[in-house]
């Protein structure tokens, strides 16, 4: 296991990570983060800022880990996604320990979704078009 592995909470704890990041992004101004698809639109906004800002992926490990949180979670509320422990072989695919699976049974990794938009600051890499483009969801009202 990896230093970034034993920093980053298990499934059950991600919603709360989500949240967190929410309280702290939205405390000093008025960020749409509402858990919308839409709002993936400001994640890429935030992203991109972090990148211009010359933070290392070191620096910006939590406030990336709360932006991949916060992804899931969209994924958890409006696509019928739920959190999931990823076991050895998902690990090693993914680089990550948690991610989510669709109601078609697909995992996906929005931790490494986020991290791989930081480091390429790739439109291709976009967490909106990742939402967009996502197979297996389902339409839910939020949770």
């Amino acid at each position: 296991m990896t230093d970034v592995d034993e920093r980053v909470p298990c499934a059950h704890e991600m919603r709360s990570c989500a949240a967190s990041l929410v309280a702290r992004v939205t405390a000093r101004g008025r960020l749409p983060l509402d858990y919308s698809e839409r709002s993936l639109r400001v994640v890429d906004f935030l992203i991109d800022g972090l990148r211009k800002g010359g933070a290392d992926p070191e620096r910006a490990h939590d406030t990336l880990l709360g932006l991949g949180a916060y992804v899931g979670e969209v994924l958890v509320r409006r696509a019928g996604a739920r959190w999931v422990d990823f076991d050895d072989r998902q690990r090693a695919w993914s680089g990550q320990p948690v991610g989510v699976r669709m109601p078609d049974g697909r995992v996906w990794n929005p931790l490494g979704k986020v991290r791989n938009r930081f480091e390429t600051g790739s439109p291709e890499e976009s967490l909106l078009l990742f939402y967009l483009k996502l197979h297996g969801r389902t339409r839910r009202a939020a949770a």
